[in-house]
């Protein structure tokens, strides 16, 4: 059988939506270490040494929160994580970030802190332990 003399084409890796920008809040994430972003049905989880600190769902990242943390989030205008399920509506412990920390990673630094705090005080006993440094 003869060659084909036509050129060969490579497959381009297509990203998946919203890649960039996950990939934007795995950098405003940073200051906790290296994050990780993972799709997670139609978004994305971002985990720190396997603790989810965030997610990302229609395009909005949510932070991590608890019952000791969400008073700041709420207290910043932050919006919690609902969705509609079976007819019911459904409540996930994530806010939005404020806007303001969306800016930079300096800005986030204290937000992803406190989601961190609530990703390790929710750990199931028996995992790898994360440490903090003492806010500043």
């Amino acid at each position: 059988m003869p060659r084909s003399t036509a050129p060969e084409f490579t497959r381009a890796k297509v990203r998946p939506p919203g890649a960039d920008f996950a990939d934007y809040c795995c950098e405003l994430l940073g200051s906790l270490g290296e994050v990780q972003a993972k799709r997670m049905f139609s978004g994305w989880g971002l985990s720190v040494d396997g603790l989810t600190v965030a997610i990302i769902a229609w395009d909005r990242l949510y932070l991590k929160a608890n019952a000791k943390t969400q008073d700041h989030f709420a207290s910043a205008g932050c919006q919690l994580f609902e969705y509609e399920a079976k007819g019911k509506t459904r409540r996930l412990h994530y806010y939005t970030a404020p806007d303001s920390a969306l800016e930079s990673r300096a800005a986030m630094q204290a937000w992803a802190e406190l989601a961190m705090r609530a990703a390790v005080a929710a750990r199931k006993p028996g995992k790898r332990s994360h440490t903090l440094a003492a806010p500043s």
